[in-house]
């Protein structure tokens, strides 16, 4: 029997790292493009009612949402308060969040804009229709009411 000699070392040769910068800035821009920032920061609870015939948003760019529910700390009470963006704030103030929000978009885009409303289904019906009377005030007349679906079954 003859036997084979190995001519070498028996190390592995490098790996060769010129493309991994390549596959980090690949995966940077995947997740910077999918990636959606978070608006606002919720500070009441909001659990909404059940609907059946619930439609979906097309464009959620263009939508200003108005939260009303009781708070989540207990320091700013019991009752139901309207959130609009980042802070808590009154009726009277909706008609100068609707005039920024339509500022803040296209030209274009403003005829489109719509205001949700996403109440706690605790939540008065009183404050809900101040809301509303005021949003007809600004002239925000696209409102769509948010809700938890439920699947119906038909027999």
């Amino acid at each position: 029997m003859s036997r084979f000699k190995q001519k070498g070392s028996n190390e592995l040769p490098p790996i060769s790292t010129s493309s991994l910068p390549d596959i980090i800035f690949m995966l940077l821009f995947f997740f910077m493009v999918t990636t959606t920032m978070k608006q606002a920061d919720v500070f009441v609870k909001v659990s909404p009612p059940s609907a059946t015939e619930v439609v979906k948003l097309e464009k959620k760019s263009l939508v200003s949402y108005i939260h009303v529910g009781p708070p989540l700390q207990v320091k700013y009470g019991t009752n139901s308060r309207i959130q609009l963006n980042d802070r808590f704030a009154t009726v009277e103030e909706i008609q100068e969040f609707v005039t920024k929000e339509r500022e803040a978009r296209n030209e274009n885009d403003r005829k489109q804009l719509t205001t949700s409303l996403k109440v706690d289904k605790a939540t008065k019906m009183g404050i809900v229709t101040d809301i509303k009377q005021e949003l007809r005030k600004a002239g925000a007349f696209k409102v769509n009411y948010s809700s938890s679906e439920v699947k119906r079954m038909d027999l």
